[in-house]
C-alpha cells in the first residue's frame, strides 16, 4: 500500500467515523435518558437525505405527511390523557402545536420556491419536517411503555425500525438520491486531492459535537438531561419531568440524524433503507463506549470508520463482517469485567 492510498483511506475513514460518531452520541443519549437502544436512529439519516432531496427537486417530501399524521396522532393522545385526568394543563399549547405546526410548514413548502433556494435555506427546512418526527415516534410508541424492561423496549423500538422502513419506501420509492454539494471546491493536502464536502462533514461534525457538549454543559434544559441520565429517580423528585427528557432526547437524535444525512447525500446515494446499515455501524461505536461515556463513543465510531476503509482495500467483500465482528471482543472483555445482576422486575 502506497502513502497516497493510505491517505486515501484515511480520508474516507475519518469522514464516515465523522458520521458514525454523530450516530454513536445520539444512541449513547437516547439509552442513558430512556433505556432505548433506538434502532430507527439510521431512518432519520435517510429521511434527512432524502427530504433534502425531494426539496431541491421542487417536490414536497413525503415526510411532511408522516410529520402531519403522527403531530395528528399525538395531538389525539393527549386529548385522551386529559380527559381521563381531567386536568387540561398545556392542552391548548399541545393542540396549537401538533395542528399548526405541519400546516404552517406545508403552506411555505408549497408556496416558496425551496428549489431555487441555497443550501443553507434547504437543509433547516429539510430539518424542520424531520425532527419533529423524533419527539412524535417518543409520545407514541415509547412514552405509555417509560417503565417496561429494556427487552421490550428493544422490541418497540424493532417494529419502529420496520414501521419507518416501510414509511421511507412509500414516501420515496425504491430508487436511490443524491444531493448537490455544498461546494465543488477541492483542496490538496499533502498531496492528496480532499472534496470540499468531505471537509464540510468534517467541519460540521465537529460543530454539532461542540455544541451538544455546550448544551449539556451550559443549559437548564441539557442539565436536565445529563441529571436524568445519571439517576432517573431523583431527577424526578427535583422536578426534572421523565417525559420532556425523553422527548427532549428523541428531539436530539433525531435533529443529529436528519443532519447527518445531509451532510452525507452529497458523497453517497441513499435509499429508503441505507440508514439502517449506517445506524449499526453508529451502534458498534456507542457498545465499544459500553451505551454509556460519550468520549469512548465518539473514539470507538471514529476507529469503525478506520477499520471499514481499510477493510474496503484489503478484503471489500468482507468489510461489513469485519467491522460488526469488533462487538465480539468489546462484548466478551465488558461480560468478563462486570458481574451479572438480574434487572429488577
Amino acid at each position: 500500500m502506497s502513502l497516497d492510498i493510505a491517505l486515501l483511506l484515511a480520508q474516507d475513514g475519518l469522514v464516515n467515523g465523522a458520521i458514525y460518531a454523530l450516530l454513536a452520541l445520539a444512541l449513547v443519549l437516547v439509552f442513558s435518558v430512556t433505556r432505548v437502544i433506538f434502532i430507527p436512529q439510521g431512518e432519520f439519516v435517510a429521511y434527512g437525505a432524502l427530504t433534502l432531496a425531494a426539496l431541491q427537486a421542487g417536490k414536497v417530501p413525503g415526510t411532511l405527511w408522516l410529520l402531519g399524521g403522527a403531530l395528528g396522532a399525538v395531538a389525539l393522545v393527549e386529548v385522551g390523557a386529559a380527559l381521563r385526568s381531567g386536568s387540561g394543563r398545556g392542552l391548548a399549547r399541545t393542540l396549537a402545536f401538533c395542528l399548526g405546526y405541519p400546516a404552517l410548514l406545508a403552506s411555505l413548502l408549497r408556496l416558496a420556491p425551496i428549489a431555487r433556494a441555497p443550501a443553507w435555506v434547504q437543509v433547516p427546512l429539510a430539518l424542520a419536517v424531520v425532527v419533529p418526527i423524533g419527539p412524535a415516534v417518543y409520545r407514541l410508541a415509547y412514552q405509555p411503555l417509560a417503565g417496561a424492561s429494556v427487552l421490550v423496549l428493544l422490541i418497540v423500538s424493532v417494529a419502529v425500525h420496520l414501521a419507518l422502513v416501510g414509511l421511507g419506501l412509500l414516501f420515496f420509492g425504491a430508487e436511490g438520491s443524491r444531493t448537490p454539494p455544498f461546494s465543488e471546491g477541492r483542496l490538496s493536502l499533502w498531496g492528496v486531492q480532499v472534496g470540499a464536502q468531505s471537509l464540510y462533514v468534517l467541519l460540521f461534525s465537529a460543530a454539532l459535537i461542540a455544541g451538544l457538549w455546550a448544551f449539556f454543559g451550559r443549559t437548564p434544559y441539557g442539565k436536565a438531561l445529563r441529571a436524568s441520565a445519571m439517576n432517573r429517580v431523583g431527577a424526578r423528585l427535583v422536578g426534572v419531568s421523565p417525559a420532556l427528557a425523553g422527548r427532549w432526547s428523541f428531539g436530539l437524535a433525531a435533529l443529529v440524524g436528519a443532519f447527518s444525512g445531509a451532510l452525507i447525500a452529497p458523497i453517497t446515494t441513499i435509499y429508503y433503507d441505507t440508514g439502517f446499515l449506517i445506524g449499526l455501524k453508529g451502534f458498534v461505536g456507542a457498545i465499544i463506549g459500553g451505551l454509556a461515556s460519550y468520549p469512548l463513543a465518539a473514539a470507538g465510531a471514529l476507529l469503525v470508520g478506520l477499520i471499514e476503509a481499510l477493510a474496503s482495500f484489503w478484503a471489500s467483500a468482507y468489510k461489513e463482517v469485519i467491522v460488526f465482528t469488533l462487538i465480539i471482543p468489546v462484548l466478551v472483555w465488558r461480560s468478563l469485567r462486570v458481574h451479572h445482576v438480574e434487572e429488577d422486575e
